[in-house]
């Protein structure tokens, strides 16, 4: 994790890290309203209420200029909904929706493997991504939402367009989805469903083995395998601060349950645990000793790591390290410590629970109808 020159695939103008959807709609509304030439979103989801309606509204009206407008939407997640993205395709606008639901005989292995990034591109020079869906109740969630201008656009653009190719595909070249790509110091790590590669699982590893004064981890879900347990407790061991920041209750109970069976032996070696307070925490952030880190889609657990279409930036950059420092001592704000004797004293339900479940963790959904929590197949979550 040497020091690295990354400045010339992002402008002089200031990144932004957004923390709440509420104020990132206002710059997602604006940034549609100036776009010359183009828009292309990738997402998990985009709801059918007055923000994902005010969204499409605003798409459809720069297709009738013009601009090259695609939309990129999980199947699931968006539940093929034609009738909410009617008013873009009838303006020439192009909506795709990433691997639809199927009948087959592994049913519930091909469907549980959805696309969970999020990325919009303006103009080939306006990047936004992070882990914020487009949905009215999400608006109160503290996220983790960037925006950059600069080149390091296109290299987003260039994902998205692969991604748009193979989105009603069965069969793929999966090698050269996997690539990691590097660019001026920064690099970006794509997950696609595998249960033997797992590059954003396998780049924590080595990122946490690295650390030499601090880590702080950023997730709703945290469900890590027994590999990065280990290399977290051995972090602490060696003397790393070790911090992490979880939801004191998530949007998925029946995950917490889970979380919540490993917190009090963790805690005991000298791992931190912070839960936040106000509402649900869905940002997903890494920083190691204040300078180097990651920024994107996925979870810390099972899931995303096994299941799922992912993506995370990794690296060093001034504006956007001192950004998301800047972050992670404002949430502290809002956390209180991980408390033993209360977890010690949970109902015994939730022990039960969390023993019962924990065979099926990895089933666990980083995607989910809204609210309701029922995926299609067993357990799910809001990505």
């Amino acid at each position: 994790m040497k020091s690295v020159k990354n400045t010339n695939v992002i402008d002089d103008v200031p990144p932004k890290l957004f923390s709440t959807p509420a104020e990132w709609f206002e710059a997602l509304y604006d940034d549609i309203q100036q776009a010359k030439s183009m828009i292309y979103i990738e997402i998990y989801r985009i709801n059918n209420d007055p923000v994902g309606r005010k969204v499409v509204r605003l798409l459809s009206e720069k297709c009738k200029q013009g601009l090259d407008v695609k939309v990129l939407v999980d199947s699931w997640g968006s539940k093929n909904d034609n009738d909410l993205f009617k008013p873009i395709t009838d303006n020439k606008g192009e909506v795709r929706y990433f691997d639809k639901i199927k009948l087959s005989f592994d049913f519930i292995s091909k469907n549980h493997q959805r696309n969970h990034r999020k990325i919009i591109i303006f103009d080939h020079n306006i990047l936004h991504f992070g882990s914020a869906n487009i949905t009215e109740y999400s608006k109160t969630w503290r996220e983790s939402i960037l925006r950059v201008e600069g080149s390091i656009a296109l290299t987003f653009k260039k994902i998205l367009l692969d991604n748009w190719r193979i989105a009603s595909l069965e069969f793929y070249k999966k090698r050269k989805y996997l690539k990691t790509i590097k660019i001026a110091g920064f690099e970006i790590v794509r997950d696609i469903p595998s249960i033997y590669n797992q590059k954003i699982k396998k780049q924590f590893e080595r990122d946490i083995r690295r650390a030499k004064k601090s880590i702080a981890i950023v997730t709703p879900y945290f469900l890590p395998n027994y590999k990065l347990r280990r290399q977290l407790i051995m972090a602490a061991k060696k003397g790393v601060d070790v911090v992490v920041y979880i939801p004191q209750q998530s949007d998925v109970r029946l995950v917490d349950y889970i979380r919540d069976k490993y917190l009090g032996f963790l805690s005991s070696k000298k791992i931190q645990f912070l839960l936040f307070q106000p509402d649900n925490l869905h940002a997903k952030l890494l920083l190691i000793d204040q300078e180097y880190f990651s920024i994107g889609s996925s979870n810390f657990d099972y899931r995303s790591f096994r299941y799922m279409h992912e993506i995370m930036l990794f690296g060093k950059h001034p504006g956007i390290g001192s950004l998301i420092s800047g972050y992670i001592e404002d949430l502290k704000q809002d956390c209180l410590p991980f408390d033993f004797d209360q977890w010690k004293n949970r109902p015994a339900l939730h022990k039960i629970l969390g023993w019962l479940l924990t065979p099926f963790r990895h089933l666990l959904n980083s995607a989910s109808s809204g609210g309701s929590r029922c995926s299609p197949f067993l357990f799910s979550r809001l990505g």
